[in-house]
């Protein structure tokens, strides 16, 4: 089975107003907690929407140290084959591995053409 796209993030410089925005307009509930990279969200900023309200799990975030991006992260058994994989391919690293092994690591690249891409699994 190919890998699935597992969680999506909207990161902004003032999360709070996205919880908002998002809230309003697609009827989002987040769960307030942190992220597992201060490098995706400042601490307490990270808003967890959870797959039984967006359809996959995902998260509104930031702070005003954060760039404003939108991101989806693809399911992988091995983060840091697959980053290391992006980088063969032609791609460049961006962060990562991180996190807790047996838990959720994540790592992101870009694509050849700049695009920011995740991947998150258990190691």
């Amino acid at each position: 089975m190919p890998n699935p796209v597992v969680h999506f993030e909207i990161i902004g410089t003032a999360p709070k107003r996205l919880h908002e925005y998002y809230g309003k307009l697609f009827g989002w509930t987040y769960e307030l907690g942190d992220s597992s990279s201060a490098a995706v969200s400042e601490p307490g900023q990270y808003g967890f929407v959870p797959d039984t309200v967006a359809g996959i799990n995902g998260g509104v975030a930031g702070g005003s140290s954060m760039r404003p991006n939108v991101l989806f992260y693809v399911g992988v058994d091995d983060v840091e084959t697959a980053l290391a994989q992006a980088e063969a391919l032609g791609g460049r690293r961006v962060l990562g591995p991180e996190g807790v092994a047996g838990m959720l690591v994540v790592g992101q690249f870009t694509d050849p053409e700049g695009n920011l891409i995740g991947v998150a699994g258990s190691r």
